[in-house]
């Protein structure tokens, strides 16, 4: 059975290969559940990580924090190439906004 208290991120979508819906949870990437329909595939992957949880708790493994109980500084480092980073400094002064400015715009698109 699911918890109550599943603050997990889940995802159904459909699987050409498999030709069912699968149901996917973002913190627990290595799991997934297939079904006939978009609703049993979601059932379904609560239901696995429900149990991976409790097998989880009983061998006193660390539980995956929930991604929506996390909290985000609003800060990241990117590393990308010289000529990537002098292309874009230079698109930001031709627009009169900090390069912060810029790649945060573009990143949010």
């Amino acid at each position: 059975m699911a918890q109550k208290n599943d603050k997990y991120t889940y995802r159904v979508t459909w699987s050409e290969d498999d030709n069912e819906y699968v149901g996917l949870c973002a913190e627990f990437p290595s799991l997934s559940w297939l079904a006939d329909t978009p609703e049993k595939a979601l059932k379904g992957i609560r239901k696995l990580v429900a149990d991976v949880l409790l097998d989880m708790a009983q061998n006193n493994e660390p539980i995956p924090e929930a991604i929506a109980s996390k909290h985000f500084s609003g800060k990241f480092v990117v590393r990308v190439p010289p000529e990537v980073h002098r292309r874009l400094a230079l698109q930001a002064a031709e627009s009169g906004v900090s390069l912060n400015r810029l790649a945060s715009s573009k990143l949010s698109q």
